[in-house]
């Protein structure tokens, strides 16, 4: 009985805030399991497909959309019944990561890392509201928000031609790691400093005073 209470995405809301991830999740699921055609339009499935994508869908249906939706035997007209009643979320979710998008800079973050989360974070929630960002939009984006004491090194990185977004981030994790050990060896001594002396010095062997 747990495997049939199990859930293999988060169930979608009432509310539907969670409709345009939700969406997703169901159209991988149902693709992986062959019943993708259920819910295309002019779809010539069988009737077992429709009935397995059906209760497939609804288990992943909040307990009250359930109800609401008690008399629809069809996984298209689930389908979309629910985008009717949940696609206009695009409209007001796109607002804030194009917002987002539009003040992101390069040189408000310390970490490449951290830039390369965020970057992939507000372009997977433009996709979801189908704005699609490409390789020139993230490479664009990237090196035209340099900060101003770095417009040298950021014309070197320009004149390299990168053509995806991912080589020119690898490229920069590489030179961050070298910019972090040379800072490390700085501060373990400093430039014109002597190095440190032997705190014990070894005597060569058979050289001892007995006293």
């Amino acid at each position: 009985m747990s495997n049939l209470s199990k859930l293999e995405f988060v169930a979608l809301d009432i509310s539907g805030k969670n409709y345009l991830s939700w969406v997703l999740d169901a159209e991988i699921h149902l693709t992986a399991k062959g019943l993708g055609d259920c819910i295309i339009e002019g779809n010539k499935a069988s009737n077992q497909d429709k009935v397995k994508a059906m209760i497939f869908l609804r288990h992943h249906l909040d307990e009250s959309l359930k109800v609401e939706y008690l008399t629809v035997k069809d996984p298209l007209e689930l389908w979309i019944g629910l985008k009717e009643r949940y696609d206009h979320l695009k409209a007001t979710v796109l607002p804030r990561p194009r917002y987002k998008w539009m003040h992101l800079r390069f040189q408000d973050y310390k970490i490449v890392i951290e830039y390369n989360s965020v970057v992939f974070r507000i372009t997977s929630q433009l996709k979801l509201c189908g704005e699609t960002i490409k390789d020139e939009d993230m490479l664009e984006k990237t090196l035209t928000t340099f900060h101003a004491s770095n417009m040298i090194l950021q014309q070197q990185y320009r004149e390299k031609g990168f053509q995806k977004y991912s080589e020119l981030i690898s490229c920069f994790l590489v030179a961050e790691q070298y910019n972090d050990l040379l800072m490390k060896n700085h501060e373990a001594r400093p430039t014109e400093s002597a190095p440190l002396s032997e705190a014990h010095g070894v005597e060569p062997h058979g050289q001892s005073e007995i006293r």
